[in-house]
């Protein structure tokens, strides 16, 4: 095939935006154009954005408006604006950026090869944020983003039907549906295929996997995806509390290749705050499932999402959020202040909270999750935990290749998703493999240990 040139795509956001960001690098790959490592390499280049919050935004503008410049005296650069801020925005985004070519919708990347092809043909600029009666999937390619072939994401629905006060998802994104069992399982065949291992499955709320169209529940496809041959890990992300199912909750106790772990974002420990965001559920019922997790899945780690500063959120509803940090024990959690979202219906709110004061409660909640954090790598110092190898560690612990000459530094995550770096000899594991770690030293963001082979090896 005849090349195109080289193509880049630079990806603000979640986890959604990485899979939907390698799949159109997928189509890109298939259309004659090269990845390139640097963008002012590209002849192409893709903004896929994020709109959950304004700084989010602020940054996709910020990138794409880079290349008004490069556009002078590379008249042929062709531009995209992809995913949320361009379904947002649409036509309004030529108006910041007008040297843009193409404006891609959140439901428009099916049909992202035939604009390109357009824009080849003399068009100038496209816009395209209309709906689409089929959920976008395109071929593997296993070619395109090769940083990481242990672990990929695997959407298995889009949108959300949920509708929170504060998040513009169902708005950018549409409303929720869900992929055939088939078609998720024949995507992750062929990614085991390719020498990946662990899976993490992907949806606005996996746990309503399913529920619309009368298809298997989301533990009975996690049931299906363990029965791969290849597969060694699955994660998901994200639940909704307000669906999480005593189905799902034992498929977690009792499906080996499920890591036990799980993101269940509470966003308040307010009942009064989670009510205003319509979230669906009370802060008992909330813990109530913190327990059930606890007592069927021992060790569970429990990480969470948390909004502080919500408008109306008093003194009072923080300490709820302080409390209930301190009651569930989170393994980590992701804490944002409050951002208003004009077309989310909590921007016309009244009583906002103070930005100043938004500030100083994240600081709070922040300084104490950090001391849960290192508590919990600390108390696992002397314990053996089996990680996945995913590479080489990218910073080498201080003094690392004066006490371990011949050696590289690699790392891996646990279950539960915490980083472990150990020493590997010339002969150390394979990336992919599943390694018993014993663990000597705990960081706040990492943990240090050594291969339980070596040190047996060491004691003969």
């Amino acid at each position: 095939m005849k090349s195109n040139g080289q193509a880049y795509i630079h990806t603000i956001g979640c986890q959604m935006n990485v899979y939907d960001s390698q799949k159109l690098a997928g189509i890109l790959t298939r259309m004659g154009y090269r990845m390139a490592a640097a963008m002012d390499d590209a002849d192409l280049v893709v903004c896929n954005t994020c709109s959950i919050r304004h700084k989010s935004e602020e940054k996709a503008f910020s990138f794409l408006g880079r290349f008004a410049e490069k556009k002078k005296t590379n008249p042929h650069l062709i531009t995209v604006m992809a995913g949320c801020v361009a379904q947002q925005e649409g036509e309004k985004a030529f108006s910041r950026l007008p040297h843009l070519n193409l404006v891609l919708g959140t439901q428009a990347f099916e049909r992202f090869e035939s604009h390109i092809k357009a824009l080849h043909n003399g068009k100038r600029r496209i816009t395209d944020i209309e709906g689409s009666a089929s959920i976008f999937e395109a071929p593997t390619d296993s070619t395109c983003f090769e940083e990481n072939t242990v672990s990929r994401f695997v959407t298995i629905m889009q949108g959300c039907d949920n509708y929170c006060t504060y998040c513009v998802v169902p708005y950018v994104r549409g409303r929720e549906r869900s992929r055939s069992a088939d078609s998720v399982l024949d995507e992750i065949r062929t990614l085991c295929d390719n020498g990946v291992g662990e899976i993490t499955l992907l949806g606005q709320n996996v746990n309503s996997y399913g529920q619309k169209e009368g298809m298997t529940s989301f533990a009975g496809l996690l049931g299906q995806v363990c029965g791969i041959d290849g597969v060694k890990r699955i994660r998901f992300a994200t639940s909704h509390p307000k669906d999480l199912s005593d189905e799902l909750i034992h498929a977690i106790a009792g499906l080996d290749k499920v890591c036990n772990h799980i993101h269940l974002p509470v966003q308040s420990g307010s009942s009064r705050i989670l009510k205003k965001m319509n979230r669906g559920y009370t802060r008992a019922h909330y813990l109530s499932l913190i327990s059930k997790l606890k007592d069927a899945c021992p060790g569970i780690a429990l990480s969470t999402d948390i909004i502080v500063g919500f408008p109306s959120e008093t003194q009072e509803d923080f300490e709820d959020t302080m409390s209930l940090l301190s009651e569930v024990g989170f393994d980590s959690i992701f804490a944002f202040a409050y951002s208003d979202r004009s077309s989310a219906p909590a921007a016309k709110f009244p009583d906002q909270v103070d930005e100043k004061e938004k500030r100083a409660r994240l600081n709070r909640l922040l300084a104490l999750q950090e001391d849960f954090t290192i508590r919990k790598n600390i108390a696992l110092v002397g314990q053996t935990v089996q990680i996945l190898v995913e590479g080489k560690s990218t910073k080498p612990r201080e003094g690392f290749e004066s006490e371990f000459s011949n050696n590289q530094q690699m790392m891996g995550r646990t279950e539960s998703n915490k980083i472990v770096h150990f020493p590997a000899g010339e002969k150390g594991p394979a990336i992919g493999d599943l390694i018993d770690i014993r663990i000597e030293n705990a960081y706040a963001h990492s943990l240090w240990g050594s291969p339980v082979r070596d040190m047996n090896s060491d004691e003969e």
